[in-house]
């Protein structure tokens, strides 16, 4: 599926998620957000200091949002599909430390 009105499972949203994260620039602030993020929410466990939720969501969908916006020019997977995007951030993340992420983006038809 390259672009149905919804997509109905993780499967076939990766893809597209890959697709609205082309530019390097994109992924960067994907990369530095999303770990920013899980440090603050990994000190707010620990901590047990909840009033720290609003900063873990400010770190994790602040640089996204604004890369989304300003470099790729589209619209966040978040508002329509949430824990996939967030499941989205941490797989292209780890496709990245693992060194897999260029063939990943090269099967879901972004040429980096």
């Amino acid at each position: 599926m390259s672009n149905p009105d919804r997509y109905t499972t993780y499967k076939d949203f990766f893809p597209h998620y890959l697709r609205e994260h082309s530019k390097k620039e994109t992924r960067l602030m994907h990369y530095f957000g999303t770990a920013f993020s899980n440090i603050l929410l990994i000190f707010l466990l620990i901590t047990q200091n909840y009033y720290l939720i609003p900063l873990v969501l400010i770190a994790g969908y602040g640089p996204a949002w604004i890369a989304h916006y300003f470099i790729e020019h589209n619209k966040p997977a978040t508002f329509q599909y949430p824990l996939w995007s967030y499941m989205g951030d941490h797989h292209m993340i780890w496709l990245m430390l693992t060194k897999r992420l260029k063939h990943a983006m090269f099967q879901a038809g972004v040429d980096i």
